[in-house]
């Protein structure tokens, strides 16, 4: 039966050959809305942006401050702020564990990170929140660090940009996450009545008690394509009104539409129409300190 041996299946090898190539982890990325799959390098050097859909992927803190500041610019401050677990929260996995793997996994403390910076040589304040720490989600410390943003912006009267990424209050820390609306929102209100200016950019997600207060107080608000913003999750209002949502409900230009929007701004052209909207609210209402009126 020889004949009958020579057509047996060959005998799958159990161990990868030595030649074998191996694809570094992390050299592609697929595009979560056409499903394209990206070189990381070239998607990077995009900021993000999906070369054949428009998607906006998120991003991290780190790229947020390089896209909208001049390069070595931007000086940190309240970055030793964290939180001390003031309610001794433990679910499936205690809070201060959580907060540890965060903070390890992000390279910061936590969910936002606030300081001056510079764009097209216009000094400014800027926070950025970092959605992969625990969601974006704002508890005392990011709070905190809100709020120190808007009073550094008025005592040297310049303007403030937030550019929020958050699921909401952290619930790890209860009451206290709540009432940092109230805490943010009362600042802005100072703001207002000394004339600084705050712009407020909503990315996806801006949700929960985040979108609900200070960051939609900006004079000016700016969303990328498509972003969601909301408060609720659709599943819960459909829940709650027990009526079916259009299918852009919630999404940036339904609420431009609606007048809860004021610009969608693509991310290759952010950094000019935001150094563009500072110079226009600081510039015409002479804000701006009388050195800075000639930039």
């Amino acid at each position: 039966m020889a004949w009958f041996d020579d057509l047996k299946t060959p005998r799958i090898k159990s161990q990868v050959s030595e030649r074998t190539s191996k694809v570094p982890e992390g050299l592609w990325m697929k595009c979560v809305s056409c499903g394209e799959i990206l070189q990381s390098n070239t998607l990077r050097d995009a900021d993000l942006v999906c070369s054949e859909c428009d998607h906006h992927f998120r991003m991290t803190a780190a790229d947020r401050i390089a896209l909208l500041s001049d390069e070595g610019t931007f000086d940190e401050y309240a970055e030793d702020l964290v939180s001390n677990d003031p309610l001794e929260f433990d679910d499936i996995k205690p809070y201060k564990s959580r907060l540890h793997a965060a903070a390890v996994s992000t390279g910061v403390k936590d969910a936002c990170v606030v300081g001056r910076a510079k764009l097209g040589g216009l000094p400014y304040h800027l926070g950025v929140f970092e959605f992969k720490f625990m969601g974006g989600s704002m508890g005392s410390v990011v709070g905190e660090k809100i709020t120190r943003l808007f009073e550094a912006a008025l005592e040297e009267k310049l303007p403030a940009v937030t550019i929020s990424s958050s699921g909401g209050a952290r619930m790890q820390e209860g009451i206290l996450s709540l009432m940092q609306m109230a805490k943010t929102s009362s600042v802005i209100e100072r703001m207002r009545q000394e004339g600084i200016p705050f712009i407020s950019i909503v990315s996806d997600p801006t949700t929960g008690g985040v979108a609900a207060s200070f960051a939609m107080l900006g004079d000016v608000i700016i969303a990328e394509p498509k972003a969601l913003i909301g408060f609720a999750g659709p599943r819960v209002i459909q829940q709650t009104i027990r009526q079916a949502l259009p299918p852009d409900a919630q999404r940036s230009e339904f609420l431009m539409k609606h007048g809860f929007v004021d610009r969608i701004i693509h991310r290759h052209d952010l950094a000019v129409e935001l150094r563009e909207w500072m110079w226009r609210l600081g510039y015409r209402t002479c804000r701006f300190p009388p050195s800075l009126r000639k930039a």
